[in-house]
């Protein structure tokens, strides 16, 4: 600190201050008001200060999300798809400074593949960050992960199966033709069989 009017040799320094941004935001070159001034040091009981403020300037920069958690994906039934639906309402921000605002403002998720199963990983990406402070924020990763479930699809039919003509021999038996059986409920572009 400086102070005009010191006269050379004199030991003045600043006992007290207080500074205080005009907003709270990230910004640079931001105004920074000083009051509470007062003196401290060997001679400050032969001045007088006759202002308690100041002005400067100074930079606020973005805090880091280092995660979020908490996005839930939806269980599916079975559609040849690894698109996942997603609910972010209930996300958390690790590192998120306590009143401030922010939500997730993109995401995608996919199941790790197509099939059927519990409990399956869902890749979350394209994180982005929305919300009235989201501006005050840097995002660390722009991915996470939970779980949901793929349940199996229905087929609600077999047709098209065939049995071969016989000679009587005395019993029941029958010779079944499934190469042309059709399944009612397939997904399109999927392979099924008759196994036995």
């Amino acid at each position: 600190a400086g102070f005009t009017g010191l006269l050379a040799g004199d030991t003045v320094n600043v006992a007290t201050s207080t500074g205080t941004f005009a907003d709270k935001n990230v910004g640079t070159g931001k105004a920074v008001s000083i009051t509470g001034l007062s003196l401290g040091g060997t001679d400050a009981g032969n001045y007088n200060l006759t202002s308690t403020t100041a002005s400067t300037t100074a930079d606020i920069t973005p805090a880091t999300i280092s995660a979020i958690t908490g996005i839930t994906a939806a269980n599916k039934t079975y559609d040849t798809t690894t698109a996942a639906t997603l609910t972010t309402t209930g996300a958390g921000f690790t590192g998120m400074v306590a009143g401030d605002v922010l939500n997730v403002a993109t995401s995608t998720g996919n199941f790790v593949d197509k099939n059927a199963g519990l409990g399956k990983t869902v890749n979350i990406t394209g994180l982005s960050l929305g919300g009235a402070d989201a501006g005050n924020y840097t995002l660390a990763s722009s991915t996470a992960t939970t779980t949901a479930t793929i349940n199996q699809a229905q087929l609600t039919a077999i047709t098209g199966i065939t049995a071969a003509n016989k000679v009587y021999n005395g019993n029941t038996a029958a010779t079944l033709n499934t190469g042309s059986a059709g399944f009612t409920g397939l997904q399109a572009g999927d392979t099924v069989k008759v196994a036995t």
